[in-house]
């Protein structure tokens, strides 16, 4: 792969944590990120007005954080509220539903990830059982599955 293909594929997967900087206009990608981060992102292989043109490129286009995943150091990602409106999401559990206890993860076929957020657990076998995840009070979402009758606090984790 060519070296500037290279860093720009890095760069794509760096984006969701640049949002903040897209809201810093004074603040250079170079200033945000450590040496060690730069080079092993690739990022230090850039000329300087390649530099440039990305540091401009963050500032006008960016990322909303608003939007973003935003990657943490465990590596799972957080995905930010926003000010829109919040709207119900229809989708069906890919696979075998089993039910949840502690931190189940499930994955839908619209490609979103959630995760169980409050404690307990239920036991249920559907295959691929249609959900509703809908806005709940501060900022929760509270998934219902279709087939057993049953609900669950969750955050979307993917």
């Amino acid at each position: 792969m060519h070296p500037g293909a290279f860093s720009f594929v890095l760069l794509l997967s760096l984006l969701p944590n640049l949002g903040a900087a897209a809201g810093k206009a004074a603040t250079r990608i170079e200033q945000r990120m450590s040496a060690d981060e730069l080079s092993r992102s690739g990022l230090d292989q850039l000329s300087p007005a390649q530099l440039e043109f990305l540091n401009e490129w963050i500032r006008t286009e960016g990322v909303s954080a608003s939007i973003a995943p935003i990657k943490k150091r465990d590596g799972s990602l957080e995905f930010r509220h926003d000010d829109n409106p919040r709207e119900p999401i229809d989708a069906r559990i890919v696979g075998l539903f089993t039910g949840w206890g502690g931190k189940t993860r499930f994955t839908l076929d619209n490609g979103q990830q959630w995760e169980q957020v409050e404690s307990g657990s239920y036991s249920a076998h559907l295959t691929s059982p249609r959900v509703t995840i809908r806005p709940a009070i501060m900022g929760s979402w509270l998934m219902h599955v279709k087939g057993c009758n049953c609900s669950v606090r969750v955050k979307r984790v993917g």
